[in-house]
């Protein structure tokens, strides 16, 4: 008996272990469950035959109101991060829509031209396929580069639009040294685990916490599979889009009612570790100026600053980034 016990407590023991190693995963995450259903959208891109995935969650059916919601996640994220801000906006009434944008999550990792112009079309088409002809926009860092160049080319369909502590309020070009797309995928080829989560702690001013690896170590399992170079190629690819094509320039040009929720303690800046220069590192990715100066630029604009919180409110604060979130779209 002793000795089918002491077994069975190592067989449990080894298990626990190999649950708690990153799960190698593809290119396109096969494998990982969402936390809601998975679609695909076609799209034929540069000749290439892709996929586009999303999410589309009802609106709670007694409180449904008819409007939508797209939620447009970040460069080092996927959809799927989004989880808790569908269930809320879903219990408040909105169908909620999450893409990964084509080069990241579940679709596919295409070797093409990445431009913000061409992902806000995929987008449109998305919604254009889902019969939406108006939804609210809201983008996390990447995702509020891509909702801002959504907004400016289609504000007819955008009825609202919601930055997140978005990348691209500053000229990356201006104080971030030039690096081919060779380099920069070199350097990707690099990412470990480790490397991931050194990087990921950025995001958290207050210690990063372990529930953040729940959208780690999809990514870091992909590092481990035969298609990490396809990975590695989009992520440098659309590197060189975030730094080759600023939106700071175009904030007055807006003409939608917009919030900013600006986590304050946040200091991202894309190819920061390219920056030598002390002054110019200390000068850049100062949030707290760049949200107050970027709401001054949008007609109308709201700003909600969030205090002693990093890159991810949504997760990092999350009460408070729905209270912001809900009042504004009443």
């Amino acid at each position: 008996m002793f000795r089918f016990l002491l077994l069975f407590f190592v067989l449990l023991l080894a298990t626990r272990v190999a649950s708690a190693q990153p799960t190698v995963l593809n290119a396109t995450l096969d494998g990982y469950e969402y936390p809601f259903p998975v679609k695909y959208l076609p799209l034929k891109l540069e000749g290439q035959a892709l996929r586009m995935a999303y999410m589309d969650i009802p609106a709670s059916a007694a409180k449904a109101n008819g409007r939508t919601v797209v939620l447009l996640h970040g460069k080092n994220f996927f959809g799927a991060y989004w989880r808790e801000t569908v269930k809320v906006l879903t219990a408040a009434g909105f169908r909620v829509v999450v893409p990964d944008q084509i080069g990241f999550g579940k679709s596919g990792k295409a070797d093409i031209h990445y431009s913000f112009h061409q992902l806000a079309r995929n987008t449109k088409q998305l919604l254009d396929t889902l019969g939406m002809k108006k939804a609210v926009i809201v983008g996390h860092s990447m995702g509020g580069m891509l909702a801002t160049r959504f907004a400016l080319l289609y504000p007819e369909t955008t009825e609202k639009l919601v930055l997140e502590n978005p990348i691209g309020l500053e000229d990356y070009r201006v104080g971030v040294p030039f690096q081919s797309v060779d380099q920069a995928e070199a350097t990707e080829l690099k990412s470990t685990e480790a490397s991931m989560r050194k990087y990921h702690a950025t995001y958290y001013p207050n210690g990063y916490p372990a529930a953040h690896d729940q959208w780690l170590l999809p990514l870091a399992g992909q590092t481990r599979s035969p298609d990490f170079p396809k990975v590695a190629r989009a992520n440098a690819l659309t590197f060189d889009m975030i730094y080759q094509q600023p939106v700071c320039y175009e904030f007055g040009r807006l003409a939608v009612p917009a919030l900013l929720i600006i986590g304050q303690a946040d200091r991202t800046v894309v190819g920061k570790a390219l920056i030598k220069d002390p002054k110019t590192l200390a000068q850049m990715g100062q949030y707290p100026a760049l949200g107050r100066r970027i709401a001054a630029q949008i007609n109308g604009a709201k700003l909600v600053e969030i205090p002693n919180v990093g890159h991810i409110p949504h997760l990092e604060a999350p009460a408070q980034f729905y209270k912001a979130l809900l009042g504004f779209l009443e």
